[in-house]
């Protein structure tokens, strides 16, 4: 039935879009306007596969000429898409070495968490948090993402995942990317906007953010709303079982029968930690020779994410495995190339809707709508439109509109722009909603352990706790900015 309505509701809403006058837009955003709803109806419906809804949005705006193929199809060549495709490989490489299963078992093996799904769940969100706050939100992602397949099959073996509850998959997958986007507020480098908001605070604003000051805002953030995702999704997402009976024992028996490490498995222990440190190295040289030394910003134009996912997934093709090399092209081929296809051609319509000034218009729109008198309404308006927005746009885009964007109210009402940016600032790496709201979505989406509808569901409680904390937080603390 929802595949049904949406096969009806897309074509009315991109009509109604295209046929309606738009006095405020350009003919380009417009027909862009048209193609979103469309697209959108249909990924939330699920009428068409998300991908072949993606590739169909990007192909519309073609045809309606929306802009060039040239600049249509360019957010598929961006270096995201090469981050997603190394990082694929390289958990292929884990997979068929087993190295997720001894990784696995091992973290199901440590004293505390045992065999109790409640405190793997916290503590598998509180690694992959930790991680995302130094790496890129998407490395952090995919790195965590096979350990947490590993220990799903772990704990639903035979004889282990007797009473397990089928929402707990939806809410380990969902903690991989929900932790990881939160986790990355957490400093300047943690991700992309971050460093877009701070980069129009100084320009625009004359203040200088150092590392660590940031840092007293982003922390508490990170914490409350993180304790807020595991209290939430132990709710939403019980185990159904306290302790899985006869766990303890047949998690150590599988661990003591992986034997000894094997030469591929070294292989691609190797491979992983060289793109581990390729992708935490910029992060801790800007710690301490700070972000404007000429050796971090080589590093980041020479090492962005994408090349070092690359690099460790070439070194597969290198490195020897049980029979040859560690991987064959034919089994580097058979990662999830739909999920890399669903987010290029999201980010696709983001780019464009950001080019053709439909996200700028959306935003004006959005923020006359909201209350935005004195400094806590513009602060709640800012947060507000910058969560919406990244729902339907990355977030280095949503970052990149809507902090010049509330700046430049702020400043014609005559108040303070720095909380209204900070609080934009933040919300823009929410988005917790759709597959293509962030690649952290979008990479476990391809699991099959996430219906859309509790995605849709949970995210949504999590955007709202999101805005909450963040205005709470922005308004409390944004003084040590200064």
């Amino acid at each position: 039935m929802r595949r049904l309505i949406g096969s009806i509701l897309a074509p009315v809403a991109f009509i109604a879009l295209f046929a309606l006058p738009m006095p405020g837009l350009s003919p380009e955003a417009q027909r862009l306007a048209a193609v979103l709803a469309a697209v959108v109806v249909l990924w939330v419906t699920e009428a068409l596969p998300l991908p072949v809804t993606a590739l169909l949005g990007a192909s519309a705006c073609v045809v309606l000429q929306v802009a060039p193929a040239k600049e249509v199809f360019a957010p598929f060549a961006d270096p995201l898409m090469f981050l997603f495709i190394g990082a694929f490989i390289l958990a292929r490489g884990i997979f068929l070495h087993g190295l997720d299963r001894r990784v696995a078992y091992a973290v199901l093996s440590l004293p505390w968490v045992g065999a109790r799904p409640a405190r793997i769940l916290l503590a598998f969100g509180a690694v992959t948090a930790l991680l995302s706050g130094w790496i890129s939100n998407t490395a952090a992602t995919a790195m965590m993402f096979g350990i947490g397949l590993s220990i799903l099959a772990a704990l639903r073996a035979p004889g282990t995942g007797a009473g397990l509850d089928p929402r707990y998959a939806t809410g380990l997958m969902l903690m991989t990317s929900f932790a990881a986007s939160i986790g990355g507020l957490a400093t300047p480098v943690g991700t992309p906007p971050n460093l877009i908001g701070l980069g129009f605070i100084r320009s625009q604003l004359g203040v200088e953010v150092p590392f660590f000051r940031w840092m007293l805002i982003g922390v508490p953030v990170v914490v409350v709303l993180f304790l807020f995702l595991s209290a939430y999704l132990r709710a939403v997402a019980p185990a159904g079982v306290r302790e899985l009976p006869a766990g303890a024992d047949l998690i150590r028996s599988e661990r003591e029968r992986l034997g000894p490490w094997t030469r591929g498995q070294r292989s691609v222990a190797l491979a992983f930690g060289l793109t581990v440190v390729l992708w935490i190295t910029p992060g801790v040289v800007a710690v301490f020779a700070g972000e404007a030394s000429p050796f971090y910003q080589s590093l980041t134009r020479r090492l962005p994410e994408g090349v070092a996912a690359l690099l460790g997934a070439a070194a597969l093709f290198v490195l020897p495995g049980k029979e040859g090399r560690a991987i064959t092209w034919e089994q580097a081929t058979q990662i999830d190339w739909g999920v890399v296809l669903l987010y290029g051609g999201g980010f696709a319509l983001g780019v464009l809707s950001f080019q053709t000034g439909l996200a700028e218009a959306m935003g004006r729109g959005l923020t006359g709508l909201l209350p935005v008198e004195g400094r806590l309404g513009l602060l709640v308006a800012s947060v507000v439109f910058a969560v919406i927005l990244s729902e339907t746009t990355s977030n280095t885009a949503s970052a990149n509109m809507v902090v010049p964007v509330v700046i430049s109210i702020a400043r014609a009402s005559g108040m303070d722009p720095l909380e209204p940016a900070l609080g934009a600032t933040l919300a823009s790496s929410l988005g917790f909603m759709l597959p293509v709201s962030t690649p952290c979505n979008a990479i476990v989406y391809g699991s099959g352990f996430i219906p859309l509808g509790r995605m849709i569901r949970w995210g949504l409680m999590l955007d709202l706790a999101g805005v909450v904390v963040i205005v709470c937080l922005v308004r409390t603390l944004s003084h040590l900015i200064r």
